[in-house]
């Protein structure tokens, strides 16, 4: 498959041929949310926990006599039904990962970025560099490239001055080639990336494994 390279003024310098393997692949929806599910599942910490009856401190005294009051028979003070009793079916710490076997995330990554080269979403720059942080040099650069909506700026190693540039620009997120993942790709609009991260992409994610 053969894409435009563009420099940091939104220019077209050259075509490349990009991998098949890894940006014109079937597009599994399923699969791209089985793995976006698993993601957000293994971000979660599970940590919340809520105290049960035994737990609540509260007196064991019976609340008022059995008979003769016309009311329900008391139980505890610490009854999950009394206010300030403990809470019934309450979460507790769990472990809620999921584990998503490899060969399945890399076909996840590759079905995503399929959609975005097919979605024309996916742009490459031929460099990224800037001599020092400034975030109107990013905010021109995303302008003259035509870009509207949100977008991750992807980079071989991570650079910086490219990072402190786009840090302040709300709708622009900078992340390394190796870090790139489905939910993130999913959230933003546009994908754009230098050729070197390109190339390390196809590299990380073409293997069949």
């Amino acid at each position: 498959m053969n894409i435009p390279v563009y420099n940091m003024s939104g220019e077209v310098v050259r075509n490349i041929d990009i991998s098949d393997a890894v940006f014109a692949q079937p597009v599994n929806e399923a699969l791209v949310h089985q793995a976006l599910a698993a993601q957000r599942a293994n971000a979660r910490q599970g940590t919340s926990d809520t105290k049960t009856r035994s737990e609540v401190v509260g007196s064991v005294k019976k609340l008022y006599r059995q008979k003769g009051t016309g009311r329900a028979r008391p139980g505890s003070i610490k009854s999950g039904v009394r206010r300030g009793g403990g809470v019934i079916f309450g979460p507790h710490p769990r472990d809620i990962s999921v584990l998503l076997p490899k060969k399945m995330r890399r076909a996840a990554i590759r079905s995503v970025l399929s959609a975005k080269v097919s979605e024309q979403e996916l742009m490459v720059l031929d460099e990224l560099r800037f001599d020092a942080p400034k975030t109107s040099e990013m905010f021109k650069m995303i302008k003259s490239l035509g870009i509207d909506g949100k977008a991750i700026v992807v980079l071989s190693e991570m650079d910086e001055a490219v990072v402190k540039s786009a840090r302040n620009l709300r709708n622009v997120k900078t992340m390394p080639a190796k870090q790139l993942n489905v939910a993130d790709m999913l959230a933003y609009d546009k994908l754009l990336m230098t050729e070197t991260a390109l190339r390390q992409i196809e590299e990380l994610w073409g293997g069949a494994a």
